[in-house]
C-alpha cells in the first residue's frame, strides 16, 4: 500500500508540474475548443479554452507505471506486466482515437471531429484486440459474475469477447458524453478510479491496484486546472482514455457487470440522451431540458460546481453499494 500511494504521488507531481507547461504551450498553439451552439449559452464565454489537457493525467499516468514497474517492484511476475501493458495500452488505444478526433476539430476547424462510423470502426478495433488478448490470453475466464448473489454465466468464446467489446464501447463513449462540465468527468472518474484501487488490492490484483494508484494521482493533478472555471478541457483525448482506462480495469479485474454500478453516472449520460433523442423523435418533444442529463440539471439552475458535487457524492455512494456486490 505505501508503494502504491508513493506511485499516486508521483503521478500527481508529474500532472501537477507538466500542467504547468502543457497548457501554455496549448494556448501557443491556439488549441481552443470551439463550443458547439447545441449547448447551454452561457458556455460561449469557454470558447478558446485549451482542449487535449487529457495529455496531463496520460503522462502522468505513464511515467507513474514505468516506474512502478521498473524500479519499485510492485510487479513481481511476467503475468503481471502482461496485465499493466494490456491495461494501459487498451487506455491510450482509445486515447489516441479521441486524440485524432481533437485534431480534426481543433486543427482542420472540422468541429464534429470524426465520423459517427469512423470513430466506431477504430473504438471497435481497440476493443475487439483487447477482448482477444483477455480472453485468449488466458487472462478472464468466460464466466460473467451477477451482482450481490454468488452466481455466474458462463457465455463461452463465442458470447465473451463481444460481451467485452460491447462493455468498453459503452463504458468509452459514456464518459465521453459526461466530460461536458468543468471537472465533471475527472471527478467522478476520479472516485471511480478510487473504487478499483481499493478492490484491486483486496483482490491481490496487482495491475490493476498499480495502474488505479497512478491514474487517481494523474487526475488529481490534472483537476487542479480543469476545475471550474477551467484553465484546460481535457477534450476526447482524455475523455476516451478514461473510458478505456475505466472499462479495462472492470474487465480485467472480471466483474464488468458491477461498472454499471459505480459507475452509474456514466449510463445516466448516455441514456438521457437515448432517451432525449427516442422521445423527440417519436413524438417532437423533449423529456429532459437539455442533455446529456448534467445540461438538464444546469437549464434547472445548478451551478456546475454543484452538478460536480452531487454526482461525485452519488458516485461515492454507488461504489459503497458496489463494493457489497
Amino acid at each position: 500500500m505505501v508503494k502504491l500511494l508513493i506511485i499516486a504521488t508521483i503521478s500527481f507531481i508529474v500532472a501537477a508540474v507538466s500542467g504547468l507547461f502543457l497548457i501554455p504551450f496549448l494556448h501557443k498553439l491556439k488549441f481552443g475548443q470551439e463550443i458547439r451552439e447545441e449547448g447551454p449559452s452561457w458556455h460561449q464565454k469557454k470558447s478558446g479554452t485549451p482542449t487535449m489537457g487529457g495529455f496531463i493525467f496520460m503522462i502522468a499516468l505513464l511515467v507513474s507505471v514505468v516506474l512502478g514497474v521498473f524500479i519499485s517492484g510492485i510487479i513481481g511476475s511476467p503475468a503481471e506486466l502482461t496485465g499493466v501493458l494490456a491495461i494501459t495500452a487498451a487506455a491510450f488505444g482509445f486515447g489516441a482515437i479521441g486524440f485524432v478526433d481533437d485534431y480534426i476539430k481543433v486543427i482542420l476547424k472540422r468541429n464534429l471531429g470524426l465520423r459517427a462510423g469512423q470513430k466506431f470502426a477504430l473504438q471497435f478495433l481497440v476493443a475487439l484486440v483487447f477482448a482477444v488478448w483477455m480472453v485468449c490470453g488466458g487472462v478472464v475466464n468466460t464466466e460473467v459474475k451477477v451482482p450481490f448473489v454468488d452466481f455466474y454465466i458462463d457465455l463461452t468464446y463465442f458470447g465473451y469477447i463481444p460481451f467485452i467489446v460491447l462493455v468498453m464501447l459503452a463504458a468509452v463513449n459514456s464518459v465521453n458524453l459526461t466530460d461536458g462540465l468543468d471537472g465533471l468527468a475527472g471527478t467522478v472518474t476520479l472516485v471511480v478510479a478510487l473504487f478499483y484501487c481499493i478492490v484491486s488490492h483486496k483482490m491481490g490484483s496487482t495491475p490493476v491496484a498499480l495502474f488505479a494508484s497512478a491514474l487517481i494521482g494523474g487526475i488529481v493533478g490534472f483537476l487542479i486546472y480543469n476545475s471550474n472555471p477551467a484553465k484546460v478541457f481535457m477534450g476526447d483525448t482524455g475523455s476516451l482514455f478514461l473510458g478505456g482506462a475505466v472499462a479495462a480495469m472492470a474487465i480485467y479485474l472480471k466483474n464488468p457487470v458491477a461498472l454499471l454500478i459505480v459507475g452509474f453516472v456514466y449510463v445516466a449520460e448516455a441514456l438521457s440522451v437515448i432517451i432525449q433523442v427516442a422521445y423527440f423523435k417519436k413524438t417532437g418533444k423533449r423529456i429532459f431540458k437539455m442533455s446529456p442529463i448534467h445540461h438538464h440539471f444546469e437549464m434547472c439552475g445548478w451551478s456546475e460546481k454543484k452538478i460536480v458535487a452531487v454526482f461525485s457524492l452519488a458516485t461515492v455512494m454507488l461504489c459503497i453499494i458496489g463494493y457489497m456486490a
